[in-house]
């Protein structure tokens, strides 16, 4: 069957549902901490809106809380998502032939849950003419979702003013174990996930949350390279086979 825009927005979407369903008390509970912490329900609908950065809000809502300055508040929230980077990374080859507009929309569009949801799409799939819909499908699902859940958040923090005790927040570290489950199929993937959860456990006092960029990068370095040796051990087992 032929695919169009339609098809691809909704099979983003599709894929995306779980990863939306995860994300429903995560969105909440930063809604009813935001007022708490300092922040007007103006303030949160606005960064829900245009931050849309669901570990990054919660950071800044816990300094604004703590009384950071801004620059603070600024520096620590763009080292925690330096870790977008090298999702960028890897979708640039991808989508360098789209216009502008359209790269900064799946820039702004850019999280942990899409890029679970479209990295199969853009990174496996070699057609990749309309796989920007397919993003577009994934991406404003979550974003309505966010932007709704902490409206929703805000207005149940005035009559469950506790609710944020009650560990919604566990549906959200569900949800990212069930993104990481279906890529482990292979021993470099198994040790880059192990190598950076024991290092995030190991440095989880580090300040400014440095420890997660040192935990990602080793666990990408130790994946990357035993990739790389099962590579040349395939080339030179085909290699000794021809002679």
């Amino acid at each position: 069957m032929s695919s169009s825009p339609r098809h691809e927005f909704l099979a983003g979407a599709q894929a995306t549902l779980p990863l939306i369903v995860g994300a429903i008390p995560f969105g909440i509970i930063f809604g009813t901490l935001a007022q708490t912490s300092g922040l007007s329900a103006f303030g949160a609908i606005a960064m829900s809106l245009f931050v849309f950065a669901g570990s990054s809000q919660f950071i800044a809502l816990g300094l604004l809380a703590a009384g950071a300055g801004i620059p603070i508040i600024v520096l620590t929230t763009l080292i925690v998502n330096l870790r977008h980077m090298l999702y960028s990374a890897s979708l640039v080859p991808h989508v360098g032939h789209l216009s502008h507009p359209w790269r900064v929309l799946m820039a702004f569009g850019l999280t942990d849950e899409t890029y679970a949801a479209v990295s199969n799409r853009f990174l496996v799939q070699k057609d990749k003419r309309l796989a920007h819909w397919f993003y577009l499908g994934s991406f404003i699902p979550m974003y309505l979702n966010w932007s709704l859940c902490t409206l929703i958040g805000i207005t149940l923090g005035g009559v469950f003013p506790n609710i944020g005790n009650w560990g919604l927040d566990f549906a959200m570290s569900v949800t990212f174990i069930g993104m990481i489950i279906p890529y482990l199929t292979s021993r470099p993937m198994w040790a880059a996930v192990i190598v950076s959860g024991a290092l995030a456990l190991t440095t989880y006092s580090m300040p400014h949350k440095l420890g997660l960029i040192l935990s990602a990068s080793c666990g990408i370095a130790v994946g990357v390279s035993l990739l790389w040796l099962e590579q040349r051990r395939q080339y030179a087992q085909r290699g000794a086979s021809h002679e």
